[in-house]
């Protein structure tokens, strides 16, 4: 299924292929999902095309700094970025899609990021 989302004031716009609903979500407690309400959906690059806002968009790495939380530099919201878990996807925001999909919400452990991901990938 194909999607479109963005920032709040409409600079980052992007296009996404998901799968068939209910869509795989991750609801992480790490700090800054937390803090941010970021609700989880993964795309593979490939599958995942930014329409415009590049230009704007503004980085920010903490911890390990091997995730690349990308921002609007104009309103501030994070819509999707380079994830530490996945490193072959993009986390598409589900809060940031054009319009609401169906989801298959699964918690993720991100305060305990080593043995979250070891279960995640226990699982695949």
């Amino acid at each position: 299924m194909k999607v479109a989302g963005g920032c709040h004031c409409g600079s980052v716009r992007f296009e996404a292929e998901l799968p068939a609903e209910p869509v795989p979500a991750l609801d992480c407690n790490c700090s800054v999902c937390r803090m941010t309400g970021f609700l989880h959906l993964m795309v593979p690059h490939d599958e995942f095309e930014l329409v415009s806002g590049d230009d704007d968009l503004v980085s920010y790495r903490f911890g390990s700094g091997t995730a690349e939380h990308l921002f609007c530099g104009r309103c501030g919201v994070k819509s999707f970025y380079q994830p530490r878990s996945h490193p072959d996807a993009w986390s598409v925001n589900a809060h940031c899609l054009d319009q609401a999909v169906e989801l298959a919400i699964e918690p993720f452990d991100g305060a305990n990021w080593e043995q979250a991901k070891a279960e995640l990938d226990g699982r695949k």
